[in-house]
């Protein structure tokens, strides 16, 4: 399988504050295998063919969010609702959704303690959008 790319590295305040919330976060969307190294906090999610992606976190105290997204995808809507409510639970901030973005669009928008926006989305076919009911 080709892969579009290798690994995130974010940028968050402070490590304390952002752990618990990615602890949980994380696993739920895939990134099962602990690999932090000194100074990161990083999960891996592995593939069928062994390529490992991952996500990594750093501590930068004068950290500013932006108005950059980081959009994880799933399969499915109801996938969608399980990760929102993963999000509620661990703290997530200005949460938007779960909702209908654009037709065949569903996605929750929230932000981590830091502010970094973030997204779980899934796309479906037109055929079973909303819109087309």
């Amino acid at each position: 399988m080709r892969r579009y790319f290798d690994h995130i590295d974010l940028r968050v305040r402070s490590l304390v504050e952002a752990r618990p919330f990615y602890e949980v976060l994380l696993p739920a969307l895939g990134f099962t295998r602990d690999a932090s190294i000194p100074g990161w906090f990083t999960f891996e999610a592995a593939d069928s063919d062994g390529a490992r992606e991952f996500f990594g976190i750093t501590e930068s105290p004068t950290h500013i969010a932006n108005e950059c997204r980081i959009a994880f995808w799933v399969d499915s809507m109801p996938e969608v609702d399980r990760l929102a409510a993963i999000a509620v639970r661990v703290g997530a901030k200005n949460i938007e959704g779960p909702l209908y973005e654009d037709p065949g669009y569903y996605a929750v928008f929230f932000e981590d303690p830091s502010g970094n926006r973030l997204e779980v989305c899934c796309r479906e076919r037109a055929e079973n959008s909303p819109a087309n009911s």
